[in-house]
């Protein structure tokens, strides 16, 4: 069986394809809007990563979730089996032209993704999101109506959101994003991103070592 044939991957795919196929009040597609601004939330609602598009939603949300060729993904900054919901911003009107956008357009977006990075920190438990870059500070601007919505089907949702798997998982990243640390010369950002995945998995822990110790009764199975 190849890895995209494995049941939560296939779900994955499927999942990410479900929200990027919604319909906006417009009747449009959204996954089909070439500029938009994305925010990508865990299991606890905790939003972890912003980013902007100019080439559609549908590419670029799923260069990060099902081809894994983003540098947040290969440098395990992200993993996308963390990412339990989507919300999205179609800015419409800023798809002008099928080859180029223009300069003031590109401004435009920039500043939306600020916007959604600043309301990010103000939902955020640890005031941070995973981004490995900088979002240079801009003007706020009003935003679209967004769409928003779970990856996983709600029995499959419960599944994955099991605090003993995400601990796992959540380890498995930090490790690694560690090593990739440890191995090339990176930017303070990096680091940055290390250490809130440090608060994020030591959160996680402590959450479940609470909830364990408040009921005695509960198994330590899944």
């Amino acid at each position: 069986m190849t890895p995209a044939e494995q049941p939560e991957v296939r779900a994955l795919y499927e999942g990410v394809a479900r929200i990027l196929n919604t319909r906006c009040a417009n009747g449009m597609v959204v996954g089909n809007c070439r500029c938009g601004v994305y925010l990508f939330y865990d299991y606890d609602g905790e939003p972890i990563y912003v980013g902007k598009t100019w080439e559609s939603l549908r590419t670029r949300i799923r260069r990060h979730l099902t081809n894994q060729r983003t540098d947040a993904v290969a440098m395990h900054v992200l993993d996308p089996f963390e990412v339990a919901e989507i919300e999205m911003w179609p800015f419409w009107d800023l798809s002008e032209s099928k080859n180029k956008i223009s300069q003031e357009s590109k401004e435009l977006l920039s500043r939306a993704e600020f916007t959604v990075y600043q309301m990010a920190l103000e939902q955020s438990t640890f005031g941070a999101t995973l981004n490995e870059g900088n979002i240079p500070s801009k003007d706020m601007v009003e935003m679209p109506p967004s769409i928003r919505g779970f990856i996983l089907a709600s029995e499959l949702r419960s599944v994955r959101k099991h605090p003993d798997l995400r601990i796992a998982r959540r380890a498995q990243t930090f490790a690694e994003l560690a090593r990739v640390i440890s191995e090339r010369q990176v930017k303070v950002n990096l680091r940055t991103t290390l250490l809130v995945q440090a608060q994020r998995l030591e959160y996680l822990a402590r959450s479940r070592l609470d909830e364990v110790q408040g009921n005695p009764n509960q198994s330590d199975g899944l």
